[in-house]
């Protein structure tokens, strides 16, 4: 092949590797754990490869997202509490946003789920053997047949949604008690059951590995909401489409 020949193709190429990289988009979404977990977290992967998009998965308390997607900052944000919460937090931050500018819509579903220690034998907890966990009215495991360990109760303190319908569905709007263990986020939540022995916490389903063990509790939802300022961008709707097309929400 002629020199110059081969000088045109490598740089016909490297256009085209240009132009392709070029187009590629970064979508920024951002929001509570476990809405993030359960919808973006899994198909991350994959979109990207399918797509050759960027998809930035920013993990925060829904007031903060709230004010990123208000700056341009994110895309999307996500949440399982209310709009109407999220915005009345928001005021009370000094940052005022007009609902009207704002569109929402429900992407799916979080599950809340219960993880111990993979060494409790303990398999399923009713109603109100969960809200005597957690309110401190029982404290040690025997008294569920399990073993004779004190029961530790960890408790986030950066998981709102969770916390709240938690609380109301399965606490009856009493608090959790005062001498639980505060972790941060779903994360810390779970690394902590993971590594004491008589711990217990909530976390979204899709926070599940197998090195932390789980006990069957009533089947506990709140809808996963979707919110951009406006209509939802092409590349947001890019994403969403492709959520719908391999996990099939909203066909269900």
């Amino acid at each position: 092949m002629h020199l110059n020949s081969r000088h045109m193709i490598i740089a016909g190429i490297i256009c085209m590797l240009a132009a392709g990289a070029a187009g590629a988009q970064e979508i920024r979404i951002g929001g509570g754990g476990a809405a993030l977990a359960t919808i973006f977290t899994p198909m991350k992967e994959q979109f990207e490869k399918s797509s050759g998009d960027s998809l930035t998965l920013i993990q925060s308390l829904p007031v903060k997202a709230l004010v990123a997607l208000e700056k341009g900052e994110f895309d999307a944000m996500v949440t399982t509490l209310p709009l109407a919460t999220v915005l009345d937090d928001a005021a009370k931050e000094g940052v005022a946003i007009e609902a009207a500018s704002l569109q929402q819509q429900e992407i799916g579903k979080n599950e809340v789920v219960a993880f111990v220690h993979r060494s409790n034998r303990v398999k399923k907890l009713s109603k109100a053997e969960l809200k005597k966990i957690f309110t401190g009215n029982v404290t040690n495991w025997k008294a569920f047949g399990g073993p004779d360990l004190p029961i530790i109760v960890v408790w986030g303190t950066e998981t709102p949604g969770q916390n709240a319908l938690f609380i109301r569905e399965i606490l009856d709007g009493e608090q959790v008690t005062a001498k639980a263990i505060k972790a941060t986020d779903y994360q810390s939540i779970r690394e902590m059951v993971k590594a004491n022995p008589g711990s217990i916490g909530i976390d979204p389903r899709g926070m599940a590995i197998a090195t932390v063990g789980r006990v069957d509790i009533p089947i506990l939802t709140a809808p996963i909401i979707l919110i951009t300022k406006g209509k939802p961008s092409a590349k947001v709707e890019k994403v969403l489409h492709f959520y719908n097309e391999e996990f099939g929400y909203f066909s269900r």
